[in-house]
């Protein structure tokens, strides 16, 4: 399974974006899926998840309420749609593919894809 996110951009604060992960390969529909993000001098953190069906979402405590995360397995893609961003939100984003959802994240990760840059101005 190959990842391959886009979607990123420069925005203002208040803005709105959304991320698209494009998966290439027939198995990625048996994967849950993920997004962390990546900010300058920091570690990567968890930022939302969706189960392999679709049906459970988990999100970080600072983007609840403001993102969120979706599948198509039709498409092979997973998005995630982000309103009200902060400055805060500027980061590297990557998509990523496991095998376990909690409310703490995605585990047992498989697959990276290559990260798209979000820059929140204020």
């Amino acid at each position: 399974v190959q990842l391959q996110a886009s979607g990123g951009g420069l925005v203002q604060a208040g803005g709105s974006l959304r991320l698209s992960c494009a998966a290439s390969g027939r198995t990625f529909s048996t994967y849950a899926s993920g997004w962390f993000r990546q900010a300058p001098g920091k570690e990567r953190e968890f930022v939302a998840a969706i189960s392999l069906s679709g049906k459970n979402t988990y999100y970080a405590d600072s983007v609840k309420g403001r993102f969120t995360i979706s599948r198509d397995d039709a498409k092979n893609t997973v998005y995630l749609q982000m309103n009200s961003l902060k400055p805060e939100d500027t980061a590297v984003y990557y998509c990523a593919a496991g095998t376990i959802t909690t409310i703490r994240g995605l585990y047992d990760i498989r697959y990276w894809g290559k990260g798209t840059l979000v820059t929140v101005s204020s």
